[in-house]
């Protein structure tokens, strides 16, 4: 599985019930951090919102489009 990086694509891989987010939503990474640990702020445009949301999420829970292989339901 790839790293991302700023402006890749990604898909959420677990719910965000707070924010309307659900599992596979596409998302975009805007900026990174690395420290304390490593988390992605990922925008995204919910249907219906009309507007954008963004976040910040652990590694875990996101994952660069295409590399849909490496992780299973």
């Amino acid at each position: 599985m790839r790293t991302p990086a700023i402006n890749d694509p990604v898909r959420l891989l677990h719910d965000v019930p707070n924010l309307y987010l659900q599992k596979g939503d596409v998302g975009v990474v805007r900026a990174m951090w690395f420290e304390p640990t490593t988390a992605y702020e990922v925008e995204f445009h919910p249907p219906g919102l009309g507007q954008e949301t963004r976040t910040i999420l652990p590694a875990e829970d996101i994952q660069v489009t295409g590399d849909e292989r490496a992780v299973g339901d």
